[in-house]
């Protein structure tokens, strides 16, 4: 709240008084005083959402919801006291974060300016003591391919942005102008959400740390010598040019055109009052455009993207309409790209599918929980699902990975979209205090340990052989897949949307044997589900003992109930369930588990209140049951219901690269069906010998 205002309502709350001082001398009925002016400050929250439907009504509603989740809360912005009367009225609680965002944007900008003016440079690999603006990336990229040629390729994806832009990277390996030459793929980008300053500068740096460093530390050097590294620092550039280059408010107003996180296209569905102006000053604000993390085709048109175009995750008018969403399909399809990061902030997160629960895991789902831990201990992130934060459609890794069996991954920076630029780039890149992974390596050690995994053959698979030097290889596949059923405004769905994917990459011969590093020839999307048989029965329901009396309102009872171990029982899923049917009752529910800490909670409007804990440790559970209204008239009674592990579900289904081979001048000289799994190597002889089968 600025002083103008703070001075106004001084003077209204003055003149009351004096009203009332005259009245009482002249006899006459003090004037009534005027209710205190709404707080209209826009304010950080973290709302409790202890289920999946509360998380998913939330959406719903419109709100700002940010990756800051857990399993009984996210973290949303409410712009102004309307805000946060709707989030009352439909049963939302919520404890304030921040309790004046604009507030603190201001002071995290001046933050970054003192900081700015004590460094010459900043230990960052670039030096760099604040924030860039989309100029400085587009000199940087070039500084590196002038000073490092012969590590250094640029890179122009082929899509402009709605605002004409072009989208610009580099490829780091030795010898980068060969991009045939068989190496497995790192795809390391920022700033799919134009606000999210923090994941572009993280990109860079590491483009930074790879060019600077070759040849002086060894393991940046056998990273650059055996991967490719292609750093995209700004998907999102029409966005991150208006976030950066707009006036400074920090209010997430609808003209608060340096909070925005979308594209900058108009859709199809923008009403004709709504048109005009560029991304930066136009009548729809920072509801223009589409979230280019909803938008790409895996799972597409399912829960947790907006079907309102004024949304903050508005999936699009159809999958991968977007030029951003397309680039990065470009990028994946056309270079084998064995491990791919997407930086976003913020919640201090390391994500991986899948994004919607309902998908199931993936078939390398411990493969791929234990690189993620091994990330994670790098930064001090959680590693977790991308449905444990909340259900999420149409992102990045929900294509790549189910398309093209590339492990990818999620990083969630920090704690604010950008926060100062010495807490939110350096501290979290080098691994220094306040950041979680302050003497661990930070994200620096964590981009290291997935460069290093890209190259892992245990994790992709290999293609060796023996032909003349100077053919041209090609693996490719074409193939349709459905998006998710697809969600309309009334809440019902359509049939999903198929679409088409074709992979291609291409190797260079030369003399002697070849080494191709490529993904797995089977899709995990048709492979299967990753799951658990059960060693043991399912534990019987437990009727949980409600104790004598009921507590008045505001205050809770306790009940408790065990969870059994094998070989007594197996237990996938406990569900907590407290109900007392009857209207203008309200109880709320909290589980501690064997340790003592709270693990779950059930504190919406519902009845009855249901808390879900997946895969629970055996031991003795404490329920915490909290008349939060009106529970004197109608006590509650509850059980504790057990599912099994679910089991895995493989198809058995396999699917085959077509490998093929060319002369220089495109003449087809053989081809047949290659079939190899993760962490395989197959021989292929000669592929330029015409297959007889």
């Amino acid at each position: 709240m600025n002083w103008t205002k703070r001075r106004g309502t001084a003077v209204v709350g003055c003149a009351v008084a004096v009203a009332a001082v005259v009245a009482g001398i002249q006899g006459l009925p003090a004037p009534a005083q005027a209710d205190p002016p709404p707080d209209n400050r826009s304010q950080l929250l973290d709302v409790s959402t202890p289920t999946r439907a509360d998380k998913e009504k939330l959406l719903k509603l419109g709100f700002d919801v940010t990756e800051q989740a857990d399993a009984d809360s996210v973290t949303v912005f409410a712009g102004d006291a309307r805000e946060r009367s709707l989030l009352k009225s439909a049963g939302y609680q919520w404890t304030v974060k921040v309790a004046d965002v604009e507030e603190q944007n201001r002071l995290d900008r001046a933050e970054d300016a003192a900081y700015a003016a004590k460094t010459a440079v900043s230990p960052l690999p670039s030096g760099r003591d604040t924030y860039r603006r989309l100029a400085d990336y587009e000199a940087d990229l070039t500084l590196l391919a002038k000073k490092y040629p012969k590590l250094v390729k640029p890179i122009t994806l082929p899509y402009k942005t709605s605002e004409g832009r072009t989208v610009r990277g580099i490829e780091i390996t030795t010898n980068p102008q060969n991009v045939s030459d068989g190496k497995p793929v790192f795809f390391l980008m920022g700033a799919h959400h134009a606000r999210e300053w923090p994941s572009a500068e993280t990109a860079i740096e590491y483009a930074f740390d790879l060019t600077k460093n070759y040849g002086k530390n060894k393991r940046i050097t056998s990273i650059v010598q055996k991967t490719r590294t292609i750093v995209v620092p700004i998907i999102n550039v029409d966005g991150y040019n208006t976030s950066r280059e707009a006036a400074p408010k920090g209010d997430f107003s609808k003209f608060d055109y340096e909070m925005k996180r979308k594209s900058c296209e108009v859709t199809a569905k923008t009403l004709p009052e709504e048109l005009g102006g560029d991304c930066g000053n136009n009548p729809q604000g920072v509801q223009r455009g589409t979230d280019p993390n909803r938008n790409y085709p895996g799972f597409w048109g399912g829960p947790g993207a907006s079907t309102n175009y004024r949304s903050e995750t508005y999936r699009g008018d159809e999958p991968s309409i977007l030029p951003e969403v397309q680039n990065v399909r470009w990028v994946v399809s056309n270079r084998q790209v064995t491990g791919l990061i997407t930086l976003h902030t913020f919640g201090d997160l390391i994500l991986r599918p899948p994004g919607v629960m309902a998908a199931g895991a993936p078939p390398d789902e411990p493969v791929y929980k234990a690189l993620g831990a091994s990330l994670a201990a790098d930064n001090g992130y959680t590693n977790q699902p991308s449905y444990q934060l909340y259900d999420t459609t149409g992102s990045t890794e929900d294509w790549s990975y189910w398309a093209t069996g590339g492990f990818g991954f999620t990083f969630e920076i920090g704690s604010s979209f950008h926060p100062p630029y010495a807490e939110g780039v350096i501290a979290h890149y080098l691994g220094q205090a306040p950041a979680p992974g302050a003497g661990t390596g930070g994200n620096r050690e964590a981009l290291l340990t997935m460069s290093e995994a890209t190259g892992n053959a245990k994790l992709h698979s290999t293609l060796l052989g023996a032909t003349a030097p100077g053919r041209t290889l090609k693996i490719s596949k074409t193939f349709q897949t459905p998006t998710s059923p697809v969600i309309q405004p009334d809440g019902t769905t359509k049939d999903p949307v198929i679409y088409t994917d074709k992979l291609e990459s291409t190797l260079t011969t030369g003399f002697g044997p070849f080494k191709w590093s490529v993904n797995p020839s089977t899709r995990p999307y048709v492979a299967g589900r990753w799951g658990r048989d059960p060693v043991a029965p399912t534990q019987p329901s437990v009727t949980l003992t409600n104790p004598d009396g009921i507590p008045v309102k505001g205050q809770a009872e306790t009940a408790t109930f065990t969870i059994k171990a094998p070989p007594e029982a197996d237990n996938g899923k406990a569900s907590i369930k407290i109900g007392w049917n009857k209207p203008d009752v309200d109880w709320d529910v909290y589980v501690f588990g064997p340790d003592g800490k709270q693990i779950a909670q059930a504190a919406s409007l519902a009845d009855p209140e249901v808390a879900v804990l997946i895969d629970p440790v055996p031991g003795q559970y404490t329920v915490r049951v909290e008349n939060f209204d009106g529970g004197e008239t109608a006590d509650w009674t509850g059980s504790v219901e057990f599912a099994p592990p679910t089991p895995a579900s493989y198809t058995g289904v396999k699917e085959s690269w077509k490998l093929s081979c060319y002369t220089k001048g495109g003449k087809l000289l053989g081809a047949r069906d290659v079939t190899v799994d993760r962490g395989k190597t197959v021989w292929v002889g000669d592929p330029c010998r015409r297959y007889k089968g």
